[in-house]
Parts: structure tokens; C-alpha cells; sequence
């Protein structure tokens, strides 16, 4: 745990069997700063034409902000931690976005973020997040089960 983080935030996303045009879907964890999970969450964003990896990364970080918006927690110090560069960078204003099927989850999620009083993003290993991995390949084997592909 950060020692100025009181929320900590786990977001990944997939794209599978193809990236792009797979299913795509999201997972997060939110933890207090006593380590403890307040939320758990995955879900499918779409399947086909216009999903991708980084629409599912942008997706989950949307998704978990939103839920922090509704629970009221944007005055508290927000870190979040994900696996991707593309977004912790882009997040951080180190990368500019150019383009990619992501374009409107980037917006988003740029609008989201401007609601916190502080919010950081921080590049962790994937084996740092496999949590938030689980919750989205959960997602994504409960989506093809549904479509009656394995």
C-alpha cells in the first residue's frame, strides 16, 4: 500500500481469442488503505468490430472510477495500478492519445478523472495484478460459455 494512497485501484482488461475484434472485458479491485477489498467488479464491454485490448484497459479504469464517483470517494487520495503502459502513461500525460478504437473510453476517462481531488496512476508488473486479470478472464469464459463458444 502506498503511504499516501487511501484507495488503491487494480484495473485490467483483455481482448480474446483476437485483439482486436475479440470479446472484450474488464475487471478491478478496490482496496481502503487497510488493504481490504471494497469492490470487486468485471464484466463484458463488447464483442467484434471495435473491441480491443486497450478499449477493455480504458473500459475497467472507467468502470472502476464511476463506482468511486457513486460511492462518494473523490475527495480521498485514488491510486490507480494497472498492468498496461499504454494507459498509465497516457493517464499521466506522458504519452499523447493519436488515435485507436479507445478514443471515446480515453475521453471518459480523462472526464472521470478530472472529478478526483487526487488521483495518481502507477505501471505495476502483471504478476502484481492478477487479480484484476482474474476477474476479466472470468468475465470473458462467462461471456463465451453464454455464446456457447469455448
Amino acid at each position: 500500500m502506498s503511504a499516501t494512497a487511501e484507495i488503491v485501484v487494480y484495473v485490467d482488461g483483455l481482448c480474446e481469442p483476437v485483439n482486436p475484434g475479440g470479446t472484450a472485458t474488464y475487471g478491478y479491485v478496490v482496496r481502503n488503505d487497510a488493504g481490504r477489498d471494497i469492490a470487486r467488479k468485471s464484466g463484458v464491454v463488447g464483442k467484434g468490430t471495435g473491441m480491443s485490448n486497450n478499449v477493455a484497459e480504458y473500459a475497467a479504469l472507467c468502470e472502476a472510477l464511476r463506482y468511486l464517483i457513486r460511492e462518494k470517494m473523490t475527495l480521498l487520495p485514488v491510486e490507480i495500478r494497472s498492468d498496461s503502459r499504454l494507459l498509465v502513461n497516457q493517464m499521466k500525460g506522458e504519452w499523447k492519445f493519436h488515435k485507436g478504437l479507445y478514443a471515446q473510453e480515453y475521453k471518459e476517462a480523462k472526464g472521470l478523472t478530472s472529478q478526483f481531488e487526487r488521483v495518481k496512476f502507477r505501471w505495476i508488473p502483471r504478476e502484481e495484478n492478477k487479480e484484476a486479470d482474474a476477474l476479466s478472464r472470468e468475465a470473458y469464459f462467462a461471456a463465451t460459455k453464454k455464446s456457447g463458444r469455448v
